[in-house]
Order: C-alpha cells, then sequence, then structure tokens
C-alpha cells in the first residue's frame, strides 16, 4: 500500500478552503511538488482531474521507483555495449563458449523492458502487467533450460546465466512497479480529485496502445527465444565419434575423432590422414568421403576435428585467425596423444589452416591435398565488410530461430542437420565463427599464410584438385589455382574436375579424382620411423 502522508484529505480540504499557504501545514513526501503547482480547487475543495497536480509523481516512493529504473537501463546499457563488443574483440572475463548472441538477445530485451517501462511510467496498465507477466514466466523457463542442459550451460557460462537471470529479475520489477504507480495514481486521484479517475484522454489510450503492442512483440520475440532454446537442448543429446578436448588454457573445448589403426610398412609408420574442412563442418561430406577411402584401403587411417565454433567444437574468444586455428589443432592433437606423420587433406579456407599447419610442422607433414583451396590473394572476399555485416545481421537474430524452428516443425530437419549438416550454418556458433574469419582474414589471417608460404619446405609433395565450375565462372579463381600448384616444387598432380562444384566431393567425379589424387600424394610420401 502507498503512503498518504501524515494529512488526511479533509485536512488538505480545510487548508484549501481557508486559503491557507501550504507552509502551514506538516511537510510530507508531496509538498514539493504541491509548492511547485498550487492551482484553485473546485468549490468542492477538490482539484479538475486534468490538473497536473494530480499525478502519481507527488509520491517520493514513485519518484525513486523511476530512479531506480533509469539506473537499470543505463546499467544495462553499459552491459549491452560490453557483450556487444565482445562479439568482435572478447575483454577478459566475458568469453563465453558459446557464440554470444543468445546473451546480447537477452540483455536487449531487458534494455526494451525498461525502455518500455520508462516511457508510460506514469500510464500503469493491467494489459501491460499481464504480459509482462508472460514474458517473465517465458524467461523463467529460459533459465530451467540454460542451467539443467549441460552443453547449453557450458556454452552460455556465467555470462549467459547472468544475462537471462537479469532479464527475468528485471521483467518482474517492471510489473512491481507498474502496481505501485498504479496504486499511487489510483489514491493521488482520490485523494485531490475525490474519486479514482475511470477515463483516459486520447494521448493516455495511445500510450497504453503503443506500450501494449510493444509488449506483445517482446512475448512473441520471448517465445521464439524459448523454441530456439529447446531445439539447442535437443541437439545437445546427439552423440558423436571421438572426444573433446579443453584447449587454450581451458577457455573452450574442440572436437577430434580418429578412425583406423596406426599401421606400419617396412618398420615405419604409414602417415594418417590429417581432414581440414572449408566452410562447413567436415562431418557433413567430406569426413564420409574420406572413410569410403579408409574402407577402399587406400589409407590405413585418418583423423578430423571441427574448428573452433563448427559442429561440435565451442567458439574462440575474438579474434581468432586461421594461424590461430593451426596452433589449437596443433595442441589438440598434443592433448589427444596423437603423433604423425602426418598427409593433410583440406579445402577451401580450411587449406589455409592446413598450409599454415605444414609450415608449423614441417618434419611431420609428408604431403598436402588441396581441394579447390582458397588462395591468400582472395582472401579479402573472406574479409569483404559488406559480408562481415551479413553475418553479424545474421547472428544477432539467430536466437529467433526464423529457420531452424520451421525447419524442426515443418521441414523434417533433423539434430544431424543443424549441427553439421545442412542446417548448421544457421546455428549461432558458425556464425560466430564465420564472422571471426571475416574480421581477420585481410590481416592476421594474411599475415599467418604469408609466413607459412615461405617457410613450407619446397619438396612437399602437393595435390591439387579444383573445381571446375569455379574455375570456369572466376577468372581469378582459375589463375590463383595455377600459383597454388607452385607452392612447392614437388607438384604430384594438379586435377580440374570439370562438373564439379567447389565442395568437389559432392559429385561421383570431383570423389574420384580426389582418391586418384590421395593415392598419388601416398604412394609419394615417405612414411618416417
Amino acid at each position: 500500500m502507498v503512503t498518504l502522508g501524515n494529512s488526511s484529505n479533509k485536512d488538505i480540504q480545510d487548508v484549501e478552503r481557508d486559503g491557507q499557504s501550504s507552509h502551514d501545514r506538516e511537510a510530507d513526501e508531496r509538498t514539493s511538488l504541491l509548492h511547485e503547482h498550487r492551482p484553485p480547487p473546485n468549490r468542492d475543495g477538490y482539484l479538475d482531474p486534468d490538473d497536473p497536480a494530480v499525478s502519481p509523481y507527488n509520491l517520493w516512493t514513485v519518484r525513486v521507483l523511476r530512479y531506480l529504473t533509469l539506473f537499470f537501463f543505463l546499467l544495462n546499457f553499459v552491459w549491452w555495449v560490453l557483450l556487444l563488443v565482445s562479439i568482435f574483440v572478447s575483454p577478459p572475463g566475458l568469453h563465453t563458449r558459446g557464440s554470444g548472441f543468445f546473451d546480447f538477445a537477452f540483455v536487449t530485451l531487458t534494455g526494451g523492458n525498461l525502455l518500455v517501462a520508462l516511457l508510460f511510467f506514469a500510464e500503469p496498465s493491467k494489459a501491460m502487467r499481464s504480459l509482462l507477466g508472460v514474458v517473465s514466466f517465458i524467461l523463467l523457463v529460459d533459465v530451467i533450460i540454460i542451467v539443467s542442459v549441460t552443453k547449453v550451460r557450458q556454452e552460455e557460462g556465467p555470462v549467459g546465466i547472468a544475462s537471462v537471470v537479469w532479464t527475468c529479475v528485471v521483467a518482474l520489477w517492471c510489473i512491481g512497479t507498474d502496481n505501485v504507480v498504479a496504486s499511487a495514481k489510483k489514491e493521488e486521484e482520490e485523494r485531490l480529485t475525490g474519486r479514482e479517475e475511470t477515463r483516459r484522454t486520447l494521448k493516455q489510450w495511445l500510450e497504453v496502445l503503443f506500450g501494449t503492442i510493444i509488449l506483445s512483440v517482446f512475448v512473441v520475440i520471448a517465445v521464439l527465444m524459448t523454441g530456439t532454446l529447446i531445439i539447442r537442448a535437443r541437439d545437445a543429446s546427439l552423440e558423436m565419434s571421438g572426444e573433446r578436448y579443453r584447449v587454450d588454457g581451458g577457455k573452450f573445448s574442440v572436437h577430434l575423432a580418429c578412425v583406423g589403426n596406426v599401421t606400419h610398412k617396412d618398420g615405419k609408420r604409414v602417415p594418417t590422414i590429417l581432414l581440414e574442412s572449408g566452410e562447413n563442418p567436415s562431418e557433413a561430406a567430406f569426413e564420409p568421403w574420406l572413410y569410403s577411402t579408409l574402407n577402399n584401403k587406400t589409407i590405413h587411417r585418418y583423423c578430423y576435428w571441427d574448428r573452433p565454433g563448427y559442429a561440435w567444437s565451442d567458439n574462440a574468444p575474438s579474434p581468432h585467425s586461421a594461424g590461430m586455428s593451426a596452433r589449437i589443432l596443433s595442441e589438440t592433437l598434443a592433448r589427444a596423444g596423437e603423433e604423425g606423420p602426418w598427409v593433410l587433406v583440406s579445402a577451401g579456407y580450411g587449406s589455409i589452416v592446413s598450409r599454415i599447419f605444414a609450415s608449423i610442422h614441417m618434419h611431420e607433414v609428408l604431403g598436402l591435398l588441396l581441394v579447390d583451396p582458397l588462395h591468400e590473394d582472395l582472401l579479402h572476399r573472406v574479409g569483404a565488410p559488406r559480408r562481415g555485416f551479413l553475418l553479424w545481421a545474421h547472428g544477432i537474430i539467430s536466437p529467433l530461430g526464423l529457420y531452424r524452428i520451421p525447419g524442426a516443425l515443418f521441414n523434417g530437419r533433423t539434430r544431424e542437420d543443424r549441427v553439421y549438416g545442412v542446417s548448421a550454418y544457421q546455428g549461432g556458433k558458425l556464425i560466430k565463427a564465420r564472422l571471426q574469419e571475416n574480421l581477420v582474414a585481410d590481416s592476421l589471417t594474411k599475415n599467418d599464410i604469408g609466413s607459412a608460404r615461405a617457410i613450407l619446405d619446397k619438396k612437399t609433395p602437393v595435390v591439387v584438385v579444383t573445381s571446375g565450375i569455379e574455375a570456369k565462372t572466376d577468372r581469378d579463381w582459375e589463375k590463383k589455382q595455377q600459383d597454388l600448384s607452385t607452392i612447392s616444387r614437388n607438384l604430384v598432380d594438379w586435377t580440374v574436375v570439370n562438373k564439379a562444384p567447389h565442395e568437389v566431393w559432392q559429385t561421383f567425379e570431383g570423389r574420384e579424382a580426389m582418391e586418384k589424387g590421395l593415392k598419388a600424394l601416398m604412394a609419394a610420401t615417405k612414411p618416417s620411423k
């Protein structure tokens, strides 16, 4: 109940009828406002309902609540800016193993709730309180999902958990504040006008209407975010081959799997194939092709991993370059107890990572198979500002699940599709990984690969398999493929597969050419002791 002060309605009426100054009565929390506006009362001693003095702001309680709401809004804005910055550069303590887009979305929703509360503070509404109650309940469900599902909890971390709890608490705060203002408004109207005002002006109706519409949108947003969280919880149950290893001082984990047995020939260890995916997770189709070569006895053993943000791997702190990925791969292999020699098989952007890895481990890398590889001179395409903005925008709306929810409900998309398959590109983690690649492609990554090209042993056997479609439609791509065939003096083979797309393994002819190149490469390598 809101305190009415020490003066009763009768006392106020007596003071007004006698024409006494408001200074003659004991000061209370309304005094300062009544001093500023002292309108003449009606004949019955009450003020007109439209008089500016009839306001819930007469109470210190209401004014303090408004100041606190404003303070929370400013505090939330600072937190919002920090989370926005952390997408591009991770401040100490703010890195999450997930994409960070969910944290940002929750804090954005908090800012929206507080802004609505401030804009329509003096016009409380049951409809708005009801909608805020729905938002609070949905957010409570989000808290339960994040805390109870281990993988989601690990990805969101303390930052994500704090963000969703903060959003839930603020929604409850807005409900409580609106209730207090409604009670104060009623009591001030009864005290100063003699009755509770039931009518609203057109301006007041419009304020309530706009507030209700905005909060209705917030309800829809909260429902969509919860749907996406449910899908994430479902996907977390998908089993994987291999293991996840904590790297970079335990900041995040990456996935590594090895298939086949260590084999020796003539007393020497046969090289293990190390697979590096292109622009999509290798599990989608690249790794299954390599598994078929294992069954064909072309190779005896291979390992594959997911770069940070891909498939089962966590996101790395920002910024993250191809050189950093190569060093993380080195650490992961060491933690898994895997040893060379290696033959590297890579595609697209992954070829940049493989070439850097080869320069770091020159004596352990016995050959490279580059499948329609990206040339360092074309990294500016990966780092194009427009591409970066679109990735960022796509990431910001990814918590809404605008593609994933319909895909799961109506298009039969499975967990496999979302984790590493055709729908993987819609997930926040992969979007964040691609954004990280974009941000440093033409700077850190270009420097890394420039050094790697100079360092690479020029006797290393190399096979290049090029997409004929890409070569025919992009003259620069064709020229750069030819240049990549010269990174070593020991070019074993360069094949252009005429009808193959960028992901060459998607066609039978492409898979044949790749297996043929891999056989030639294995024959050209010399196993180590």
